[in-house]
């Protein structure tokens, strides 16, 4: 974690700050390795601190290297804030976007000074994935879509959504991963026009849409991929007509993921092709995410992103098309941008599968 130490320093030195402090797991497992429910991270020009409770010190003093692992009591912005003040740290960076207003104000109270807002200094780091960091999103993603295709057969008349999401979950877990990304969203018929859909009680039936949008984490770090199926026969011919553009859109975004190409150009050239087939108003979602510790990061594929895909970045490519009361399709892949375009992670197939009973 030397480097990212090092890097984090050289970045407040472009902003005149002397210190980073962070209490947001994911950016604290991503500087020290280790995660944690509750813990702290101080990076300053000569010390780098991480901070927890009696129930993490002696795993974070086994996992954690290049920083000082501090057992403290109490409230642990309270804690750093004090450690801070006898260094005589005067303009201590944060991000915003992941620290509450309480944090905030037991920091600075303990402190003496006001935090200064550095929202992209970690984010900026996290985009650009290290080989190491790829070889876990690529297990990961390899694990999810093992754990789908080998669910497939777990589709038969009368099995729930709720059911076999938690199949799915339980599955993921008996291969290894740690949890799901997020919990998974499997939905049926005319309720795969929700794009972020929970799971109900609605029971599996011929002519259903599948649409299954899952991931796990695995060595820390997520996957992420979307496929829509259709159970015993397709719905219907505007439904191959759907599916059609959908598939059209992702694999011209994946043609678009280049080093250099901004993040809206992609979104724009993939959504072109669903506009082209006359479902423009219903694609409203971005292109895609990054994705590493979390399962949505920078960057962001949609029309306002200022973003420029860089070699090293882990992208989704997700373009769908949502016909309210009638059913929705998705298809996701995870795409590492490389010199020469994009290597694609996800191998499940793409092409319209009717699964049988």
């Amino acid at each position: 974690m030397r480097e990212r130490i090092e890097g984090v320093r050289a970045a407040l030195k472009a902003i005149h700050c002397d210190a980073f402090v962070s209490f947001f797991p994911a950016a604290n497992q991503y500087l020290s390795g280790f995660r944690a429910s509750a813990s702290a991270i101080a990076i300053t020009m000569e010390k780098a601190l991480f901070l927890c409770d009696f129930r993490y010190t002696e795993h974070a003093r086994q996992l954690v290297q290049d920083f000082e692992v501090c057992e403290v009591t109490g409230a642990l912005e309270t804690r750093l804030g004090e450690r801070l003040r006898e260094f005589r740290i005067g303009q201590p960076a944060f991000d915003p976007s992941v620290m509450t207003v309480r944090q905030a104000t037991l920091f600075t109270e303990a402190l003496g000074s006001n935090l200064v807002p550095a929202p992209t200094l970690l984010s900026r780091m996290r985009e650009v994935k290290t080989p190491d960091e790829i070889r876990r999103i690529r297990a990961a993603s390899e694990l999810a879509e093992d754990a789908l295709l080998a669910l497939l057969p777990v589709f038969k008349p009368g099995v729930t959504e709720r059911e076999w999401a938690a199949r799915l979950e339980y599955e993921f877990k008996c291969r290894g991963a740690s949890d799901a990304s997020f919990s998974p969203i499997v939905l049926f018929g005319s309720r795969s026009s929700l794009p972020h859909g929970r799971p109900s009680d609605k029971p599996l039936e011929i002519g259903d849409i599948i649409l299954i949008d899952c991931g796990c984490i695995l060595d820390g770090y997520c996957s992420d991929l979307t496929r829509t199926y259709v159970f015993g026969k397709i719905p219907g011919e505007w439904f191959q007509d759907v599916y059609s553009a959908v598939l059209a859109a992702q694999e011209a975004g994946l043609g678009a993921v280049k080093p250099g190409v901004a993040c809206a150009e992609a979104d724009a050239i993939a959504r072109k092709r669903i506009q082209d087939a006359g479902f423009g108003e219903f694609f409203g979602h971005g292109l895609g995410h990054g994705v590493g510790i979390e399962v949505h990061e920078a960057p962001r594929l949609n029309k306002e992103s200022t973003a420029v895909l860089q070699t090293g970045m882990v992208v989704t490519v997700e373009p769908g098309i949502y016909l309210p009361g009638q059913g929705g399709v998705r298809i996701e892949d995870l795409a590492v941008v490389t010199e020469q375009g994009c290597a694609v992670l996800t191998r499940a197939p793409k092409k319209l599968e009717v699964l049988t009973t």
